[in-house]
């Protein structure tokens, strides 16, 4: 079946974004569309340009025999930035406010549209950057993680507070969390990372950065490599931050229970 330009141009562009950091040979785009290599290099030319107009992505050439192209998500400070903005907006909203001055969090991450730009954000910070796994603990971070395991197009494993029979044997270590000062642990299946494996964090919200430090100690448990470490929200004023090197969406400045006020702005993802 031959395929016109506008058909390859479609289903071409759907594939790439559908398997994002993968090399993919011209050789499988010319027997996929029964064109000529010629005629997929003009298409992908095309592709490229919108590409990187539009701010999504890019597309890599590898150039040899055995070469291709693979596409990277690449989001604009121009796109983040009034995506962050809306995001603080959301979350300054003083209904959001529980007792014990929490925050209401659960709409914010089972929405797919805003975790998903979310995962694109920071899968953006990390493009260029070699990630093997995200990792992330068993909370409400898991979509988040996996929206940006998704653009990166590597699995994500879970640590867990406790063993679960359907993982098999696993490791388990003891740390101090951040802000209860208390003594916990967390578990990990022996077959969720190889060893030398490049690995990104990925949590929702950080305050001291206990739980961050213990998922740290685990890749030590593994012989892995911690790649970087990203969070949605990141508590401001805090005493004693465990992490250093991290990247964050939101800043949550100050809770004001009393007059019901919320202060965020943006992290320090456009500083990084």
């Amino acid at each position: 079946m031959k395929f016109r330009r506008s058909e390859r141009l479609i289903d071409m562009t759907n594939y790439l974004l559908d398997h994002p950091r993968q090399l993919v040979p011209l050789t499988f785009f010319a027997e996929r569309y029964s064109s000529a290599k010629s005629s997929i290099s003009e298409d992908l030319a095309i592709v490229k340009e919108t590409f990187e107009q539009r701010g999504i992505g890019t597309l890599q050439t590898v150039p040899g025999a055995a070469g291709g192209v693979k596409f990277f998500v690449k989001v604009s400070m121009d796109e983040a930035k009034p995506f962050v903005e809306d995001l603080c907006d959301l979350i300054a909203d003083p209904e959001r406010l529980l007792p014990g001055g929490y925050l209401y969090m659960t709409d914010i991450l089972g929405d797919p549209r805003i975790v998903q730009n979310a995962g694109r954000i920071i899968a953006s910070a990390y493009a260029d950057t070699k990630i093997d796994v995200v990792m992330t603990i068993a909370t409400k971070g898991i979509p988040l993680a996996y929206a940006v395991a998704s653009q990166l197009n590597v699995p994500v494993v879970m640590v867990r507070r406790d063993s679960k029979v359907t993982e098999g044997p696993t490791v388990s270590i003891n740390y101090v969390s951040g802000s209860a000062k208390r003594i916990q642990t967390m578990v990990l299946s022996k077959r969720s990372i190889k060893q030398d494996a490049n690995v990104l964090i990925v949590d929702d919200f950080m305050k001291a950065g206990g739980t961050v430090i213990g998922m740290i100690s685990m890749l030590e448990e593994f012989n892995a490599h911690l790649a970087g470490i990203a969070v949605l929200v990141e508590a401001e004023k805090t005493e004693d931050r465990l992490v250093d090197d991290y990247l964050s969406l939101v800043k949550l400045s100050d809770v004001d229970v009393k007059d019901k006020k919320i202060n965020v702005h943006e992290g320090n993802y456009f500083i990084k």
